[in-house]
């Protein structure tokens, strides 16, 4: 952390005060610091965070696409050789909450919209994918799966199958609520570390299951989004699963790569049983009209 600090305190301006450790996230850690007179967030990269997906120059690239699209916090500095850690300004905001989002679906539709509008970053992202390599690491590291991972394997062969074909745009799939901030002018997302090119219905789903969204709010928010009608709240509602599916499998991975006291089988057997006990079969010939 030291090292960090002054090597950012050269870049910046001199250090102003301690750094002021941020709540949430389960995977890094992220601090507050004072250089130059202005307030940053330092990220501090976890152990083997390639092996859950993150690409750490595709998170720069997508922060700078971000902030130039209106929606996220200057990237200020990139440390390459700390581990790729991010240093972006600090935001001034409230994070939302799951009902502060569901009030707001045409802001946030629009926020979105600007993301996928920004430009390409390297990497790309898929929710099928990523689930099977969580799967064969966790093999291979002598873990075990979750009681319901070959079922919700299934399932998410039979809901990417029933997906039409998309044009890839930068996406962010990772719609914690906590990850949305609100300033009172300007909606911010912030944390970009799984993003990359892939389906923009992912985001819509992801956005969705992680907010508590009901089938009537799936449609408010595909019409406030792009208009759509039936299809494309097909599309929203089987990528509410397939986010379960990737958040399981990433659940299960943790418990042979996490040392942080938590219920990380608990967390997947929660996720992966939310998405088999989904309506996803309903929506399945409607994707594909």
């Amino acid at each position: 952390m030291q090292d960090v600090l002054r090597k950012l305190a050269e870049r910046l301006g001199p250090q102003d005060g301690e750094p002021v450790a941020l709540d949430g996230g389960i995977t890094n850690r992220n601090y507050r610091v004072s250089f130059g007179g202005r307030d940053h967030v330092i990220r501090l990269c976890g152990r083997e965070t390639e092996l859950l997906g993150i690409d750490r120059a595709a998170e720069r690239e997508a922060g700078e696409a971000a902030f130039d699209a209106g929606v996220g916090p200057e990237v200020v500095a990139w440390l390459e050789e700390e581990g790729g850690c991010l240093v972006t300004a600090f935001v001034a905001g409230q994070a939302l909450e799951p009902a502060d989002v569901r009030a707001d679906v045409a802001r946030v539709a629009q926020a979105l919209r600007d993301v996928h509008h920004a430009h390409r970053v390297h990497a790309t992202f898929s929710p099928f994918e990523m689930g099977g390599r969580y799967r064969d690491l966790v093999l291979g590291r002598g873990g075990t799966l979750p009681e319901r991972a070959d079922e919700a394997q299934a399932v998410a062969g039979q809901i990417r199958d029933a997906l039409p074909p998309y044009k890839p745009v930068l996406c962010h799939n990772d719609l914690l609520p906590a990850n949305l901030l609100d300033d009172g002018d300007r909606l911010w997302i912030v944390d970009w570390e799984y993003a990359g090119m892939g389906d923009p219905f992912f985001d819509l789903g992801n956005l969705s299951v992680n907010n508590a969204f009901d089938e009537h709010e799936d449609a408010e928010l595909v019409h406030a989004y792009c208009g759509g009608a039936e299809p494309e709240l097909a599309r929203v509602r089987l990528m509410r699963a397939a986010s379960d599916y990737r958040e399981g499998m990433w659940g299960a991975v943790q418990t042979v790569l996490s040392d942080l006291d938590f219920d990380f089988a608990g967390y997947a057997e929660e996720h992966l049983g939310r998405m088999l006990d989904s309506d996803w079969e309903d929506w399945v010939d409607a994707a594909a009209t």
